[in-house]
């Protein structure tokens, strides 16, 4: 075993103690974690007016603050932007990690201080590593070097001496200089704004890097990979990586993509999944076997949680702090972070796969899932559905999205899927039909509207060309590591737009 990895093993010890007492902690360090961040925060600009006290209990927070959407929070940060101080964070705010969403034009600025990314963004991190160590006691991880495929950041803010871009920008900018020891690519290329030309440097460095780890969201992790393949001729990821052990994947779910990793691959390697969003990072899968996602309970956030069902209805007064929470049941999650954000609603969806330890799986996305016909189609319904139609065809997805089409004078619709394939099926209608099929058996509200084709008439798949989405993100700015294409829509915008894509480029 390497020196390094045999040193972090040690130091794992006490960390991996701290998570395995969240079971009987957790709710005891959440308490804390709303008056650490209360405590310091109190005086900001945007939280004065509240006049929350000492010894503000979460009754009266709850009372006092109002739950937000980004929207209500843009006039704040405009202020900061210009380079006012003590607005929502009363620390010192260089940075902000610029949205990575495509779902509206609309960029969204998120303050990231540095003791944000030290108590929250490093902090977790870091447990990412010490959890998967402990797991894997031979593990040789430092041994070799850690792959990441991250953003790029863009220049001061009008001049304000803020700084803005992705997230994972921002982390790479600001990391110890050991980050640039045991990483590859380095920092200069990384943080590289062309995409086209950062792959152009990238992949051959990394193609003769030897890499133990790699770390991005699957669908560009796997474009990028492809391309190495291709740059080296070689047959499997083994070959060119031969220690390769483990992938800490996140941002979108991995099922779409989990048989064309296995199949490319060439050897059996670890599947870590995070939670990291530009908000902060709040979980991690502690366990290989278990793919529930840890919540992170001390890491300077707040958490509290709004059942689906009252969120869509606007009810505030289901919303729950962690000891309240459910195993089972959708939640809208809420977050209030030392960063600036209070009673912030995130916009993704959970599930709690566990209570005690509370563990998490993403579900989907609170503007992110189709409701036309009263089905209640969520992202993982439709994630879960083409994992089994790949699984059972032999097919390999590389991108979808989903709209519902309303035939009014029927008074019934349809779901249209546009599917991007790396392997197509030898038969569409096969692939289809097991997606429909799967669809009803785990989505009872889905199989009530198909009953009969009484409300949802029998979805409709359309194959779309190699490189469609890819072309519709590049229109949109949107090329990179960290962007991601929406998968469920309740209007036809996104697939119209992919549509005239396609259509430009048959015309050419």
């Amino acid at each position: 075993m390497d020196l390094l990895t045999k040193i972090l093993h040690q130091a794992t010890k006490h960390r991996v103690k701290v998570l395995n007492s969240y079971a009987k902690t957790g709710e005891a360090l959440q308490d804390q974690q709303l008056r650490y961040i209360l405590d310091r925060s109190k005086n900001t600009a945007y939280l004065a007016p509240f006049r929350l006290g000492q010894q503000c209990s979460y009754e009266q927070f709850a009372l006092s603050v109002p739950v937000v959407e980004y929207e209500a929070l843009a006039p704040y940060i405009e202020r900061m932007l210009r380079g006012e101080k003590n607005v929502l964070s009363p620390y010192s705010v260089t940075w902000m990690a610029k949205s990575s969403g495509t779902s509206n034009d609309r960029s969204k600025y998120i303050p990231v201080p540095k003791i944000y990314l030290k108590q929250n963004h490093y902090k977790a991190g870091s447990d990412v590593v010490w959890s998967y160590l402990a797991e894997n006691p031979d593990s040789r991880l430092f041994a070799s070097k850690g792959f990441v495929l991250g953003g790029s950041h863009a220049p001061t803010y009008e001049g304000s001496g803020i700084r803005t871009g992705d997230v994972s920008a921002i982390l790479v900018q600001n990391m110890p200089s050991i980050g640039e020891w045991i990483r590859v690519p380095s920092k200069e290329i990384l943080l590289m704004g062309n995409w086209e030309e950062k792959l152009e440097k990238l992949i051959p460095v990394i193609a003769k890097a030897d890499v133990g780890s790699i770390s991005g969201v699957p669908s560009w992790l796997l474009m990028v990979i492809k391309r190495v393949l291709d740059y080296t001729g070689a047959k499997s990821v083994a070959e060119i990586w031969n220690n390769i052990e483990v992938f800490f994947h996140g941002g979108i779910s991995f099922d779409p993509y989990r048989a064309e990793y296995g199949s490319i691959m060439g050897k059996e390697i670890f599947y870590r999944e995070t939670y990291n969003a530009s908000e902060g990072f709040f979980a991690l899968q502690d366990e290989s076997q278990d793919p529930g996602m840890l919540l992170l309970l001390d890491h300077a956030v707040f958490y509290e949680f709004w059942p689906l069902d009252a969120y869509n209805r606007g009810d505030e007064r289901a919303i729950v702090p962690l000891s309240g929470v459910k195993r089972g049941s959708p939640y809208a999650m809420i977050i209030t972070t030392i960063g600036g954000l209070y009673r912030y609603i995130i916009g993704d969806v959970v599930e709690f796969t566990s209570i005690y330890p509370h563990k998490i799986k993403i579900v989907g996305r609170t503007k992110s899932y189709i409701n036309a016909f009263g089905e209640e189609l969520m992202v993982h319904n439709a994630d879960k559905a083409i994992e089994r139609a790949c699984a059972e065809t032999g097919a390999k997805v590389s991108e979808y999205t989903v709209a519902p089409i309303v035939l009014a004078e029927e008074g019934r619709g349809y779901h249209r899927w546009l599917i991007e394939f790396y392997t197509q099926p030898d038969s569409p209608e096969q692939f289809a039909d097991i997606l429909d099929k799967t669809l009803r058996e785990i989505n009872s509200d889905y199989d009530a509207k198909r009953f009969n084709d009484y409300t949802l008439l029998p979805l409709k798949m359309s194959i779309v060309p190699n490189g469609t989405f890819h072309n519709w993100l590049h229109s949109k700015g949107k090329l990179g590591g960290q962007h991601k294409v929406p998968r469920l829509s309740n209007n036809t915008d996104i697939l119209n737009a992919l549509l005239e894509v396609v259509e430009k480029r048959a015309s050419t």
